[in-house]
């Protein structure tokens, strides 16, 4: 920061905004507070305008990196036309991708790498993708520094994407915030995650289980995303936000890393993109933090905008932010309706249920430890979903159970179970008789042979499905 003595003068107060004055000798403008005076001469702290070498490196690198890495024209694809054009960079950046990665990066010692759509973050497609935009930043600031040598700082660029960073920031924190207060992003275990033994489950679903059976941890972790959310908001508040989302995207970063969740590219770019914030305030947090020294004024997120047309766009983007958050919103309590509304089937009541017999072409199958095919056990969720404990590969396995969806026919009394939700054509069509209120029949053709089960609901009990809660332990729980 310098010293600097400047003469102001507001002018017409239709013309000049009330918060900044006008340094006339160096035509520059600078913020103006709280005064009636309209001219006078007074001492001011400014920012020094002339960067550093290595500042204005790292700030090309990382404008670059950012912008190619979030992708913002892709936010134009409701515009008719748009989507097509976006089509052929899409390509050619998929193409480049693939080249690339085949002739240098070999990402894990993979050669050849496609791009999927399978929930996964951390394809090689994307280690991939995520190594050329650093190479294209890479080259691109060398090229920016050798044909732009002169400039001395990059205020207004720099401001520009500080707030496409706090933007971004707080759109992710108060998507994932919203579905964390409503505990809809990791759900109470269902019977099926609990009949599981521990040591079948990948660490991902360890840890998704773990946070969803707190139902206030996940609440808790979600307003405070919120609170980001919020915070990077508003310019007079974007410091502590930037502070607040780099502890919790650091959590959420140490959470993926350390139990194998398929999102640490994307986490450890959210931490990436904070510590841009962060750094650029590095010398008014230490000064508050480590060296007890007064702090300056924030300067990062103030812009004079002396253009009527700045303030409008100013202004229109502030409230597409707020049209995105407020649609987000409205969908995710939309589908919190949806899971809470969902009813169990009066004949196939939410519950497990031993399988007592069962019965291929008239033989009666004992239930044998060696004999992975033979239903043990079935359960039934409220969401006409289920599980059976079966190796089977007719239903879609995961930690040792069989997953399934189901149908029931309104006509007549028969279960169709399918693989999924999405598929149309039942895997296995059975036929039904509810005996009495613990014992159901199924009986029909699983490919060439008959098959009869008897269904017997169970007494298992499980303590984790209790939510205990205990302000007083006499003794280690």
């Amino acid at each position: 920061m310098l010293l600097k003595t400047v003469e102001y003068c507001l002018g017409p107060q239709e013309d000049t905004p009330q918060n900044y004055y006008w340094d006339r000798k160096n035509q520059e403008q600078f913020i103006y507070l709280r005064t009636k005076t309209y001219c006078m001469t007074e001492t001011l702290e400014v920012e020094n305008t002339s960067w550093s070498l290595l500042k204005k490196i790292l700030f090309r690198f990382f404008f670059i990196y950012f912008i190619l890495y979030t992708s913002p024209w892709s936010w134009l694809e409701a515009i008719p036309g748009v989507d097509y054009l976006l089509g052929f960079y899409n390509r050619a950046f998929e193409w480049l991708t693939i080249k690339a990665n085949a002739n240098f990066f070999r990402v894990f010692n993979i050669k050849d790498v496609k791009q999927v759509f399978n929930g996964s973050g951390d394809t090689s497609y994307a280690w991939a993708a995520n190594y050329l935009m650093l190479v294209l930043a890479a080259v691109g600031m060398f090229i920016w520094s050798l044909v732009d040598m002169k400039r001395k700082s990059y205020r207004q660029l720099n401001y520009l994407l500080c707030l496409f960073l706090r933007y971004t920031l707080a759109l992710t924190a108060f998507i994932y915030g919203v579905d964390k207060i409503l505990a809809l992003q990791m759900p109470f275990p269902m019977l099926s995650q609990l009949a599981t033994p521990l040591g079948d489950f990948l660490p991902m679903r360890f840890s998704w289980l773990f946070i969803g059976y707190s139902s206030p941890y996940e609440i808790f972790s979600g307003v405070m995303e919120v609170l980001v959310a919020l915070l990077l908001f508003y310019r007079r508040t974007a410091t502590l936000g930037a502070l607040i989302a780099t502890a919790v995207f650091l959590n959420v970063m140490m959470l993926n890393l350390c139990y194998d969740i398929p999102v640490k590219l994307y986490s450890i770019n959210l931490v990436l993109m904070c510590l841009y914030l962060l750094a650029n305030e590095f010398d008014r947090i230490a000064c508050f933090f480590v060296l007890n020294k007064p702090a300056a004024t924030c300067s990062v997120y103030h812009y004079p905008l002396i253009k009527k047309w700045m303030r409008i766009t100013r202004i229109v983007l502030k409230l597409a932010v707020v049209f995105f958050m407020g649609k987000s919103l409205y969908d995710t309590m939309k589908f919190a309706r949806e899971v809470n509304a969902t009813k169990q089937h009066r004949d196939f009541k939410k519950g497990m249920y031993d399988v007592t017999r069962y019965v291929v072409n008239k033989d009666t199958i004992p239930a044998l430890i060696a004999d992975t095919l033979r239903w043990r056990d079935v359960i039934f969720e409220n969401n006409e979903m289920g599980s059976i404990n079966t190796k089977d590969t007719m239903f879609r396995t995961r930690y040792g159970r069989s997953y399934f969806n189901f149908e029931v026919d309104s006509l007549q009394p028969i279960i169709n179970f399918k693989r999924s939700s999405q598929d149309t054509m039942a895997r296995l069509s059975m036929r039904y008789q509810v005996t009495d209120s613990n014992t159901i029949w199924l009986w029909g053709k699983q490919k060439n042979d008959s098959l009869f089960v008897e269904l017997k609901r169970s007494n298992r009990h499980f303590q984790l499905g209790e939510k205990q809660f205990h302000w007083l332990s006499e003794a280690n729980r």
